[in-house]
């Protein structure tokens, strides 16, 4: 296991899927962790893939129609499999292919893009799985390592004299724009990578949550190399 992981008090490490599944979250541990070493070739599979926007959804079908060595259709049968693993669970997985998310610069004193460090909010108990099989990977931050940006003072201020009254309280302004939802690293903060080929389910805010959610971002890509993740 990872030595960072082995030392973080906010993951849970698991060995199977099932494990994966039914392990709930509790008190700071609000990440948990399925190591896998995958076998295959994904940066084939990468590479015979068409991008179609700088987000896209690969399909099934897609997928079978790739022509591959056995190194590819190795990689392919994993995706497969996680896709199905993920669907009979009940979730609603989905595999892009990834160029670049959209950047949200239209303030310049606060971001809610997902390069952002963020929490992932529901009205119904869900959790988010990710797994990363090519590219860079996402990152996660203990919570008592980062501090929500509203509460940051100058950046509240800025975010007051933005607000115009449309919705009925400041607070509903906040959340209404997701503002509540991003957060600043503190100046000690320590990023755990989530590494290639983990599957990971992180804890989302919602109303039965027990634990704090978990707080993550998107990794800057890597110039020239699109990303290949399963999410949902």
């Amino acid at each position: 296991m990872n030595s960072e992981f082995s030392n973080s008090k906010q993951i849970i490490k698991v060995s199977s899927f099932n494990e994966l599944i039914d392990t709930v979250f509790e008190g700071e541990r609000n990440a948990i962790c399925w190591q896998r070493n995958l076998n295959g070739d994904f940066k084939e599979v990468v590479a015979q893939l068409l991008l179609k926007e700088n987000i896209t959804d690969i399909g099934i079908e897609e997928l079978l129609a790739l022509t591959l060595s056995n190194d590819g259709a190795a990689a392919r049968s994993i995706l497969l499999n996680d896709i199905k693993l993920l669907t009979d669970s009940g979730a609603s997985p989905s595999l892009n292919l990834i160029k670049n998310y959209q950047r949200d610069d239209e303030l310049d004193f606060i971001s809610t893009d997902v390069y952002s460090y963020h929490v992932d909010r529901s009205p119904i108990a869900t959790d988010t799985f990710l797994c990363t099989y090519f590219g860079a990977a996402s990152e996660i931050l203990p919570n008592h390592q980062v501090e929500q940006k509203i509460l940051i003072p100058e950046i509240r201020q800025k975010l007051k004299d933005l607000y115009d009254g449309t919705e009925p309280t400041f607070e509903d302004f906040l959340e209404a724009y997701f503002f509540d939802l991003h957060y600043q690293p503190k100046p000690d903060a320590h990023p755990v990578n989530l590494g290639i080929g983990n599957l990971w389910k992180l804890a989302v805010d919602h109303p039965k949550q027990q634990a704090l959610p978990c707080v993550h971002r998107a990794p800057i890509e890597t110039k020239g190399e699109y990303r290949l993740l399963l999410i949902c």
